[in-house]
This record gives C-alpha cells, structure tokens and sequence, in this order.
C-alpha cells in the first residue's frame, strides 16, 4: 500500500510561501492515484496564485478525464492549467508574467509515470539517488550545450532562469518518464528551494537514515534551511510498496 508524506515550508529568506502540493493515495478519476508540485512565480500574489491554481485545475482535469494512459490524462491536465494560467494572466494586471513549474506524478503498480514543466524535479533513491526529470532552465541548457560543468552549474547567477512553465504562453510541452519501481525504492519530488540548497548525494543520505516519511521531509526541509532557505520549500517524499 503506497505511503506519502508532503511538506512545504516559506524558507528563511522569502516572506510568502509560492510552492504548492497536492497529495492522493486513492484514486483521483482514473489514476490510482496523483502527487503534484508546484513552484509560482511572478509578484508575490502572482507566484501564490500560479502554483495553487494550476494544482486545482490539474486535480479537476484529472477528475474529469476519460482518458485511461496515465500520459494522456497528466498532458491533458498541464495543457488545461496552461491555457487557464495563460489567459488570467493576460487578462488580469497584477496577476500578468505569472507562472509555476510542475511535477506531476501517478503510480501504478510498479510503474512511475511523470510529467514536468520547468526545474522542480522528481528524484528516485534507492542505494544511490537518480534525477528522472530534466530542469527546463537556462543553466541547464548551458551543460547540455558544454558551455559550462554542472559543478560551476549549482552557483551560477542566472540558476533561477526557466525556460519552460506553466502559463508562460499558448502552447506548453511537457516532458514525460515512465520508470520502473522495486521494493525499497523512494520517490521524491521537491522544488528548486530544496536541490538548490542540499546536494544530491546528502538528500540521499538524509533519506536512507530516516525512520519514516515524515522524519525524511521534515529533516530535508530543516538541512535546506540550515543551509540558508533561499527559497521556499516543497518535498513530497513517497513510499511506492508501504514497507
């Protein structure tokens, strides 16, 4: 039986939480179930309204699909918040240049299916720790091209620069993965507020001396600010098999 815990926390710097979390171990229309992310962006009640707002229209796209691939539904669901965000934001003044990433996630059986806009990632940990996302951020471009190492890439000035997010325009592509699981297997999804503040490698150890979910968010969300909180945080730490 699968097991969830999600966290989000204003960080030690920020004033307004922007980072949103959705969590369903039941079925949510037909998904097993469904875990989201969410980090806005704009003016601060912009960023706020991005993130949350997108999560509900995803959770009601969802609701409402009568698609049965779990691809189908998840890109049906981000295009919908996509063309919702868009128009309210070009509609709306103080809510103009909003936007979130997302990460959007289902489990079925022993398969992970996920799709993601902009630079919240999706991490698998067993043994050792694998990104399953790719960061849609300018930083990122510049590593895959060889203009810079991923090592210079963690504190470069422009980190925080995405190219893709959700309502930033009419049209939205959304990258999609399909992994499979194994016992002792953990999911994590998290926002930049976290990845940007604690390496990988140390998220894994935090996670494997962890005794439960919610000791395991709640100690990565402490290690992010005990490094500075730049930013809020979001964790959604997921037990696919329930040990």
């Amino acid at each position: 039986m699968i097991k969830t815990f999600s966290l989000t926390d204003v960080g030690m710097k920020r004033k307004i939480n922007q980072d949103y979390v959705f969590t369903s171990e039941e079925p949510v229309g037909n998904l097993p179930n469904l875990f989201i992310v969410a980090d806005g962006m704009g003016g601060h009640k912009a960023g706020d309204y991005a993130s949350r707002r997108s999560t509900e229209i995803i959770v009601e796209s969802v609701k409402s699909s009568t698609q049965t691939s779990p691809i189908r539904i998840i890109r049906e669901a981000v295009e919908a918040a996509n063309a919702h965000i868009h128009e309210e934001a070009a509609q709306t003044s103080e809510l103009y240049g909003m936007g979130t990433t997302c990460v959007v996630a289902t489990v079925s059986e022993d398969t992970l299916y996920v799709g993601n806009v902009g630079d919240s990632r999706l991490y698998l940990i067993d043994r050792d720790i694998t990104q399953i996302t790719k960061d849609h951020s300018l930083v990122e471009e510049m590593v895959r091209v060889g203009q810079i190492d991923r090592v210079s890439a963690r504190t470069h000035p422009e980190k925080n620069i995405i190219t893709r997010a959700v309502g930033a325009g009419e049209e939205i592509k959304v990258d999609f993965f399909d992994v499979h699981l194994k016992e002792g297997d953990i999911i994590l999804m998290c926002s930049d507020g976290l990845s940007n503040m604690v390496e990988d490698e140390d998220i894994r150890m935090i996670t494997a001396a962890s005794p439960d979910l919610a000791e395991m968010a709640q100690r990565l969300v402490n290690e992010a600010n005990n490094r500075g909180g730049k930013d809020n945080i979001a964790v959604v730490v997921i037990d696919p098999f329930g040990k």
